[in-house]
């Protein structure tokens, strides 16, 4: 069944309230087609600290964090210039100098010949969190996995040829020094198995305490 307000001034009141309901948890803003600030939601100011005041007037450069390169900046007025609305993840700055990462969709509108851009964003600030501690995480199991090839393979691939060697072509010296070496290279194997459980024991208690 669809909807049909009876009266514009039904329709009116709709919008009013879903814009109510987006400014929940979307921040709105609108810009000319300079890119100035002409109107700015109550979520922006919560989450970027500014007062509308201080925003409007303003380009969007005031939430500025330098995380983002120039080519990616270009990149989104070649797009929304062109008339294509444009998505991607933000860092921003808050007036603190916090930061926070939204989820950014910016969509031109053409009123009176006049060209506007509507932006809308969602704060995902826990969810690059999460995967930053998720990139780390794994950049700590891959550590792990090179010092087990260059330290655990060696030891390990000098035990193994020795368990092969024909003893019976040998002197006792030369035993007792293949012997010596056998015990050095299971020593370096216990060793460096020891400092692979404390780097485990490391990487999960940080987890547990990001977490």
């Amino acid at each position: 069944m669809e909807f049909f307000p009876e009266t514009n001034e039904d329709h009116l009141q709709w919008l009013k309230y879903y814009q109510k309901a987006i400014d929940v948890n979307i921040i709105t803003t609108i810009t000319d087609h300079k890119g100035i600030i002409i109107y700015a939601n109550d979520k922006f100011c919560e989450i970027s600290g500014y007062t509308q005041e201080e925003l409007i007037g303003q380009t969007h450069r005031i939430v500025n964090s330098n995380h983002h390169s120039k080519d990616f900046f270009k990149d989104l007025w070649d797009t929304i210039s062109n008339g294509k609305p444009y998505q991607a993840e933000i860092r921003n700055k808050a007036k603190n100098g916090n930061y926070y990462w939204v989820d950014t969709v910016i969509i031109p509108v053409h009123l009176n010949n006049k060209i506007q851009y509507l932006s809308l964003r969602i704060v995902i600030s826990e969810k690059k969190e999460l995967e930053a501690r998720n990139e780390e995480y794994i950049r700590s199991l891959e550590n792990v996995l090179v010092m087990v090839s260059h330290e655990v393979r060696a030891p390990l691939a000098s035990i193994l040829g020795l368990l092969q060697f024909d003893y019976s072509t040998i002197s006792k010296n030369e035993f007792n020094k293949i012997l010596i070496y056998f015990t050095q290279s299971a020593e370096e194997l216990d060793l460096c198995i020891k400092r692979l459980n404390l780097n485990l024991i490391e990487i999960k208690n940080k987890a547990k305490k990001k977490s």
